[in-house]
């Protein structure tokens, strides 16, 4: 990976589950912390300062973001079509993400899919790796990408696979009793 650029500007949200955070840098969306671990808004002003020092709060990017999030984690059928910015990842993670970010609300892909669309067919593991990499999770909506079978695997973001299970049944997915994606 690529030095990180900074991120320049930084806006709070809020949802059912707590409060979430989403910064960019002057290129566009850099990092999206999720609504599971940041219980109060001084939390994520907390997380705010000590992942984004350098970063003011609120800029149109950030504050559009944060009402897309909002909408998002009411159930709203979001596209983040915003400017997201990359430059950090490797060309391979950037074109997984751009995949990754092409999957539709409500539905899943395989890590084996992802990478047959990013044209490396036995490169499931690059995936995964490039998944637990993703600081745009929603936004790159890498809770769609579960196991060949259904079964949800790694999801490294706060709450883990009971987050990924929630946000995908949060969008309709067909979810088992044993906690697989019913495809």
């Amino acid at each position: 990976m690529k030095q990180e650029a900074a991120a320049t500007a930084w806006s709070i949200y809020e949802s059912t589950a707590s409060f979430g955070l989403v910064a960019a840098s002057r290129e566009g969306l850099l990092a999206h912390h999720l609504p599971y671990g940041l219980k109060t808004r001084a939390d994520a002003l907390e997380a705010a300062s000590m992942s984004h020092p350098l970063a003011k709060e609120g800029s149109d990017l950030t504050r559009a973001a944060a009402v897309l999030l909002e909408r998002y984690f009411r159930g709203e059928q979001i596209d983040f079509d915003l400017p997201l910015d990359l430059t950090c990842f490797t060309p391979f993670q950037q074109e997984v993400y751009r995949v990754v970010a092409a999957i539709p609300y409500g539905t899943v892909q395989s890590y084996g899919e992802v990478a047959g669309a990013c044209g490396t067919p036995r490169g499931a593991r690059a995936i995964g790796g490039a998944m637990a990499r993703n600081r745009l999770p929603i936004i790159i909506p890498c809770h769609r990408v579960v196991g060949a079978s259904g079964v949800m695997t790694g999801f490294t973001a706060p709450g883990g696979i009971d987050s990924k299970r929630e946000l995908l049944m949060m969008e309709g997915v067909n979810v088992a009793a044993g906690g697989g994606v019913i495809r």
